[in-house]
C-alpha cells in the first residue's frame, strides 16, 4: 500500500510504501476501547487512604453505660458516626493495575495507526531535522504541513541528537506532542488528530508491529 510522502517544506517528494498489516487493517474498536480502558487504570496510583476507627485518636471507653439513659448506646467516640471517628469501608492503598496480552495491545495500536490512515490524518515526510532547537521553526514546519492549529502527534524514532533538537523545538507547543516511535499507544494516536511520521519512525514501527516481526518471534519453550 502507497501513501503521499512529503519534505520538511510541505511538498511532495514521492510515494512511501507502509505495511497494510498495519496501516490498512479492519479497526478493532472493542480492543482498542479495552487498550485505552487499560492504560487509564494503570496510571492511577493508588494511594489513597483513609483511616479506620482502629487508627484515630480518642479514647476507647465506654461513652456511658448501655441501658437507662434513654438515649441510644454507644459504644466508643471513635465510630464512624462521631465526628472525628474513623471512616467505615473507606479506600486504602492498592494497585489498579491491568494486565492485557502483548497480542491484543499490538492488534489496538495497529488498529488505531489504520483508523488514522483510513482518515486521511497521517503526514509521511522523509526526515524531520533542525539545526538547533527552535519553536520558530517548528511552528513554520506546522503551518507549512496545515497543521498549526491541530493537534499533533509528532512519531520520532530514536533519541539521537537530531531528534532531540525536534522534541525540544515543539516542547513549548502544547497542542504537539513528540513520542518515540516504541511508545505508540491508543490513547495518544486518538486523543491527537493529525500523527507525523518520518520514514525512519515508519521502519521502527513496521520493525516490531510489521507481520515478520510476528512470524520471526522464536517460540517459547514449555
Amino acid at each position: 500500500m502507497q501513501a503521499t510522502l512529503y519534505n520538511q517544506a510541505g511538498e511532495q517528494v514521492g510515494a512511501i510504501e507502509v505495511s497494510d498489516y498495519i496501516f490498512g487493517i479492519e479497526p478493532n474498536v472493542p480492543v482498542m476501547h479495552q487498550y485505552v480502558l487499560m492504560q487509564h487504570a494503570n496510571a492511577r496510583l493508588g494511594t489513597h487512604n483513609t483511616r479506620g476507627r482502629g487508627e484515630v485518636k480518642g479514647s476507647t471507653r465506654k461513652l456511658y453505660r448501655q441501658k437507662g439513659t434513654g438515649r441510644a448506646r454507644q459504644g466508643s467516640i471513635r465510630a464512624p458516626h462521631h465526628k472525628g471517628g474513623g471512616v467505615a469501608h473507606g479506600p486504602h492503598p492498592r494497585s489498579y493495575r491491568v494486565a492485557m496480552p502483548r497480542k491484543m495491545r499490538r492488534l489496538g495500536v495497529r488498529s488505531a495507526l489504520s483508523a488514522k490512515f483510513a482518515a486521511g490524518q497521517i503526514r509521511f515526510i522523509d526526515q524531520l531535522t533542525f539545526a538547533q532547537p527552535r519553536t520558530k521553526d517548528f511552528v513554520a514546519f506546522l503551518k507549512a504541513h496545515g497543521l498549526a492549529d491541530k493537534k499533533t502527534l509528532v512519531v520520532i524514532d530514536s533519541k539521537s541528537p537530531a531528534n532531540e533538537n525536534v522534541r525540544r523545538s515543539a516542547n513549548n507547543l502544547p497542542q504537539v506532542k513528540t513520542l518515540l516511535a516504541h511508545y505508540l499507544n491508543v490513547r495518544d494516536l486518538l486523543v491527537y488528530d493529525h500523527i507525523v511520521m518520518p520514514k525512519a519512525a515508519v521502519e521502527v514501527v513496521e520493525g516490531y508491529l510489521g507481520e515478520r516481526s510476528r512470524l520471526a518471534a522464536p517460540a517459547q519453550e514449555d
